[in-house]
């Protein structure tokens, strides 16, 4: 346990750090091999690491009708019906993100116009194999699905014998998905930005993975006029502001449900309570045993940081400035403080509000900013599937009303043949 006011300025930056990610030049070389490899060979190379990678001998990428339907057949009711409520509930909250255009007479004959329109062709990555994220795919699914996305493709990898998941399938008919194929890691990406015989290019790629797919987004980015990515990513996260009232058992609960996402995640609490830090710490020890994933929760909680602070106003501040992707407030009178956390990817509020239901079925998206990048960076939204451009309408009318303010300016920066454009209207002259 950490004493804030007891820490030098120096020691409160060190308390908040973060585990550092991973990016050395053997990833970076071994990443961008792959790249080159898919953009040479298509599908053959797609084979190969897929073999390599996931065991699979494949001979099609793509996931036949018969194969989605008899994959849908196969799930239990209770899970397609766990599926459906999940999809009309995040469906309803992303629904009422929609926008129309706006319209606007900006001066006497001057019309303007934010036209938003869905992007053409998206590409969804959906991690799979032994832990199918179904969750995932209606994260990235549903937004596409409502903001009209002309083309969607998902790529998720298989299992053993060749086949998708079929929680992720029957998501991904929810969402209107049909265009499916068996393909994972940093080839999958690769396949989505360059095009390969069997998987079309895409203009932007969406979804979380291990730190080859992070890497692979992150270079297939880079590269001029290819393709665009949702947000940069990093190790998931959870921040707990807890006063002496919360139920240690349920903050234990929230910190380990995030420390089993991976090794790298990290876990922070902060409380004005020392007693209730402490036995925190003990239902962490108890409830680990209970998990089938108990190593990698333990390794992630050598990141943990258990921070007493004197009030609830200090821990706000701390919270913001770690800006975490995750922030849950479970103390009395929480509701009535949400207005002041300025940096937060998704806040949940009271002790009846685990991460877990945001990151299935409370309706807001767990397509997160991590590692910081929540002061500046929103959650996965309709807008991301959507771009917006301008349009503008001057009649002669409308063009002589602004010719002064355009000449000014133009003369101002030098730039004459602005002004020309402007005075060989006005002036009726076309030399």
């Amino acid at each position: 346990m950490l004493v804030w006011e007891s820490l030098s300025k120096e020691a409160q930056i060190q308390a908040l750090k973060r585990p550092v990610m991973k990016d050395d030049e053997s990833l970076q070389g071994s990443v961008s091999k792959i790249l080159r490899l898919v953009q040479e060979a298509g599908d053959d190379t797609l084979r190969i690491l897929t073999l390599r990678f996931d065991g699979a001998e494949l001979t099609e990428m793509a996931v036949s009708p018969d194969e989605i339907n008899s994959a849908i057949a196969s799930l239990e009711d209770e899970v397609k019906q766990a599926i459906d409520r999940a999809y009309e509930i995040i469906r309803k909250f992303h629904a009422q993100q929609d926008q129309s255009d706006i319209h606007i007479e900006t001066a006497p004959g001057v019309s303007c116009t934010l036209r938003i329109r869905p992007l053409q062709t998206v590409g969804l990555y959906v991690p799979g194999g032994s832990t199918p994220l179904t969750s995932s795919a209606l994260m990235q699914g549903v937004p596409a699905q409502l903001a009209g996305c002309k083309k969607t493709i998902l790529c998720s990898p298989p299992d053993r014998f060749g086949n998708m998941a079929p929680e992720i399938i029957y998501a991904a008919s929810k969402c209107g998905i049909d265009s499916l194929y068996r393909v994972g890691g940093a080839q999958a990406i690769a396949a989505m930005a360059f095009g390969t015989e069997s998987i079309p290019k895409v203009d932007k790629i969406f979804g979380p993975g291990n730190r080859y797919v992070t890497e692979a987004k992150r270079q297939v980015s880079q590269a001029q006029g290819l393709v665009t990515i949702d947000m940069p990513a990093g190790p998931s996260e959870v921040l707990v502001i807890a006063d002496e009232t919360a139920d240690p058992g349920f903050v234990a609960s929230d910190l380990l449900s995030q420390a089993e996402h991976g090794p790298d995640s990290q876990v922070v609490l902060l409380s004005t309570s020392q007693t209730l830090i402490e036995e925190v710490e003990r239902a962490i020890d108890e409830q680990l045993k209970q998990l089938s994933r108990w190593k990698i929760a333990r390794e992630a909680l050598t990141h943990a940081r258990y921070i007493l602070l004197p009030n609830i106003e200090t821990a706000i501040k701390v919270s913001d400035r770690y800006a975490p992707e995750h922030l849950i407030l479970n103390f009395y009178g929480a509701a009535e403080r949400v207005e002041e956390i300025q940096h937060a990817g998704s806040i949940f509020v009271g002790p009846w509000s685990p991460e877990s239901a945001g990151d299935y079925a409370s309706g807001t998206n767990h397509v997160l900013p991590t590692y910081g990048t929540a002061r500046f960076t929103d959650s996965l939204s309709l807008k991301d599937f959507q771009k917006r451009s301008t349009v503008q309408h001057l009649t002669r009318e409308g063009l002589e009303g602004l010719s002064t303010t355009i000449l000014a300016l133009a003369k101002s920066e030098g730039l004459d043949a602005h002004a020309r454009a402007v005075s060989i209207r006005l002036e009726g002259k076309s030399v």
